[in-house]
């Protein structure tokens, strides 16, 4: 049986000289998010609190293993914050009330969130064996690396749209090709790529973990032959491709795209425009 926290309740208002006092709101500090957090940043933030990211995972009904999240909501009638355990299965969310929570921030509130959610029995560790990361911190680190929208390609997006540029974003330039782009100036055939400096191997800041290195080394030199086929396959489909880093000073990373765009509109040979040496 699941034994859920649930605190005795209270009324809405206290009297007070004869008339209703005001419920005290929860402080925001208390429950939301700091302004600016990205989904890495709110992984990080789930997996401090629940001492591991290994630690965070329930068994659903197929018996396989998903990572869950603790999700604080205020309740403005009664002034308390409650926490509720959240995850996804068969592409639905279930959802566990596990209690109110009273500390004043919201790193501690899911602190104790995640000690309701330990006593509830439903929290398994993650098994690790047969994957290819070392261990269930490496596994985390990686699972955590956006697939799109991370910071350098917001940055770039917003740069370009302050300069009056429309385009579209994670979208294939030829539909029937497996190579989705980070942005897409469709009408001019110019497709931009933001390569991480790890995954892509840059020459500059990439490395190779010191743990199962034969595996990374192979992942990383993949990564950019693929990198060298989808320029040669889009361009011979008639595209301009702009590739660069994420380290890539988006001033220079706008002058690329401005670059592509003016041959393209010039009616040049379609071909890949890099914005480091490789």
């Amino acid at each position: 049986m699941v034994h859920v926290h649930t605190a005795a309740k209270t009324p809405a208002v206290a009297e007070k000289g004869g008339r209703a006092a005001p419920v005290e709101h929860p402080p925001p500090r208390a429950w939301r998010p700091r302004a600016g957090m990205t989904r890495s940043d709110r992984v990080r933030e789930q997996d401090r609190a629940a001492g591991g990211a290994s630690k965070r995972f329930v068994t659903v009904d197929d018996g396989n293993r998903v990572p869950a999240t603790v999700v604080l909501t205020p309740v403005r009638r009664t002034g308390r914050v409650i926490a509720r355990l959240q995850w996804t299965s068969a592409g639905r969310k279930q959802r566990l009330l596990l209690g109110e929570v009273h500390h004043p921030t919201r790193s501690a509130n899911l602190r104790a969130a995640w000690r309701l959610a330990e006593e509830t029995g439903l929290l398994v560790e993650e098994d690790v064996r047969g994957s290819w990361a070392t261990s269930a911190g490496t596994r985390a680190s990686m699972r955590s690396n956006r697939g799109r929208d991370t910071k350098p390609e917001r940055r770039l997006r917003s740069a370009l749209h302050r300069q009056g540029l429309r385009y579209r974003v994670s979208v294939r330039p030829v539909p029937t090709l497996r190579r989705t782009a980070d942005v897409l100036f469709t009408k001019y055939k110019v497709a931009v790529f933001v390569d991480g400096c790890y995954w892509h191997g840059c020459p500059a800041h990439g490395s190779i973990p010191s743990s199962n290195r034969d595996f990374w080394v192979a992942k990383i030199e993949g990564n950019k032959r693929r990198d060298a086929e989808t320029d040669r396959l889009l361009v011979e489909q008639g595209w301009f491709v702009v590739r660069v880093w994420e380290h890539t000073a988006i001033e220079d990373a706008v002058t690329l795209v401005r670059l592509a765009l003016e041959e393209s509109k010039s009616h040049f040979s379609p071909r890949a425009i890099r914005g480091d040496v490789r």
